[in-house]
C-alpha cells in the first residue's frame, strides 16, 4: 500500500524545512511544563524499536532504550533503510560511503547506550513507501521470533511529516493492530514543524519518560556519534548538517515522549 500524494503532515514539514527555524525549544519546554502526561512503563520482556533511518531510534528514544536494557528488557533495534539519502548533492561523500559511515555510527551509538548491535535491512532511503509489504514481513518476522516473550513495538510516528517515517509508522500500526501487540510511536520532526497544542498532534495519547542527568549525558554522547548528521561534511552547502542545533535541542532534552 502506497500513499498517493503528500499527506497533510508532509506538506507542513515541507513548509518548514530544517534549515529555517521551527518552534523554539524554549517554547516547547514552557508548554510541556504545564502538562502532566502519564509516565511510560516498559514492563515487557522484549522491545522491538523500528527506525526508518540510522539515527531515528537514538534521537527519539535513546534514553528509553537504554533504561529498558539496563532493567533487563531485551531491546532489538531495527533500521529499515540504508541511510544513503541524507546528502544527495554531496561531492564529498558518495552514497555508498555514506551507507558505511551511517552503519558504523548507529553501531557505535547503540554500544554507548548499552544495546546489542542493530539489525539492518538496507531498503532504499527516501522510498520506504514503495516497500510497505517488505517492511511488514520484516516486522512480522521479528515478532514471530519472540515466541512466548511479552513484547511491545516502538516505531517512528506515522504523522511525523517525513515520508519514510510515515511509511514505517503506517506499517508498524498495521502489523501491531493485526497481531494485538502494543505500539508506541516516537516523534522527531514534529517538534520542528508543529506548535504547542497543534490540532495535528494526538496530545491525549502522549506519554513521557524522564531521564536522569547521567542518562541525558549518555544519550548526548550517542547522538553525537552520528557525525555525518550533526556536523557538516564540508563547507559546501550540499554538505550541511542534517541535524542543526535548533533541531537537536528538541531531541536531547531531559524527557522523551511517545504516543500510545
Amino acid at each position: 500500500m502506497t500513499t498517493i500524494g503528500p499527506s497533510p503532515t508532509q506538506l507542513r514539514f515541507a513548509e518548514r524545512p530544517i534549515d529555517i527555524p521551527g518552534t523554539p525549544e524554549s517554547r516547547w519546554r514552557e508548554w510541556l511544563s504545564g502538562r502532566t502526561p502519564t509516565d511510560l512503563e516498559v514492563t515487557v520482556d522484549r522491545l522491538i524499536v523500528l527506525g526508518a533511518h540510522p539515527d531515528d531510534e537514538v534521537l527519539g528514544v535513546g534514553g528509553i532504550m537504554s533504561i529498558a536494557a539496563r532493567a533487563g528488557v531485551a531491546v532489538t533495534v531495527v533500521c529499515m533503510s540504508d541511510g544513503s539519502g541524507s546528502h544527495p548533492g554531496s561531492a564529498t561523500v558518495s552514497p555508498e560511503r555514506l551507507v558505511m559511515r551511517r552503519h558504523l555510527e548507529l553501531d557505535t551509538a547503540a554500544t554507548l547506550l548499552g544495546l546489542d548491535r542493530p539489525r539492518w535491512h538496507g531498503l532504499p532511503d527516501g522510498d520506504l513507501a514503495a516497500h510497505h509489504e517488505a517492511m511488514c514481513r520484516i516486522v512480522d518476522g521479528y515478532l514471530d521470533a519472540c515466541g512466548d516473550e511479552s513484547v511491545a513495538v516502538l516505531a517512528v510516528w506515522s504523522g511525523d511529516g517525513h515520508p519514510d517515517h510515515e511509511a514505517l509508522g503506517n506499517c508498524a500500526r498495521e502489523v501491531c493492530t493485526r497481531r494485538g501487540v502494543p505500539l508506541w510511536m516516537y516523534p522527531i520532526w514534529m517538534w520542528h514543524w508543529a506548535t504547542p497544542g497543534d490540532d495535528a498532534v494526538p496530545w491525549d495519547r502522549l506519554r513521557r519518560a524522564p531521564l536522569s542527568p547521567l542518562e541525558v549525558a549518555v544519550k548526548h554522547a550517542a547522538v553525537h556519534a552520528f557525525a555525518s548528521q550533526v556536523r557538516p561534511l564540508s563547507d559546501d552547502p550540499a554538505d550541511k548538517a542534517i541535524l542543526p542545533p535548533h533541531v537537536l535541542a528538541h531531541l536531547t532534552r531531559p524527557t522523551e515522549y511517545v504516543f500510545t
